[in-house]
């Protein structure tokens, strides 16, 4: 047990570098448009994926450049783990087991498929809790992620020198 508390410490690296304060301010306004408007999509359903595609936001409006904010890590990514997420809810019934074998098969499949985004990885939770069906795949998750994606591509287009996304 003791062993186990000493690795709590860590390795003893420095905490990252705080960004600077422009991509502090970018991150926040491209964040506050990006949720407002799919906070019109006005759907219970919805509603409940706020959750992940606001942690979507810190990636496409704090880190644009990682691969984890690229375009179809994000699409693909949300629409895979949702899929995930309804497929084992109506074939294995929603118990425990269940759930933690659809967020187990969805990290698994964004890594195999090379498109990791690891907000998309609680959409499966997001499913069960909601016991969604699959309209939930298309509408909100489909139509949230594109709404996302495209003001992120507006968005980098007019404040950032280079190009977004990095690769598709």
């Amino acid at each position: 047990m003791k062993a186990l508390l000493a690795r709590l410490r860590g390795d003893g690296g420095a905490v990252p570098p705080r960004p600077a304060w422009r991509q502090i301010a970018l991150a926040f306004v491209g964040a506050t448009l990006a949720i407002a408007a799919v906070a019109h999509l006005h759907s219970p359903s919805a509603t409940m994926l706020f959750g992940s595609l606001g942690a979507s936001s810190l990636l496409c409006f704090g880190f644009p450049d990682a691969p984890f904010s690229q375009p179809r890590n994000v699409v693909v990514g949300h629409v895979l783990c949702s899929a995930l997420g309804v497929l084992f809810l109506q074939l294995g019934g929603g118990g425990p087991w269940c759930l933690g074998l659809a967020v187990g098969t969805a990290c698994a499949a964004m890594m195999a498929l090379r498109l990791p985004h690891p907000p998309a990885a609680s959409n499966p939770v997001i499913v069960f809790l909601g016991g969604q069906s699959w309209g939930f795949v298309l509408f909100p998750t489909l139509a949230g992620a594109l709404l996302l994606f495209g003001v992120a591509w507006v968005f980098h287009a007019l404040t950032r020198p280079g190009r977004w996304p990095k690769h598709w």
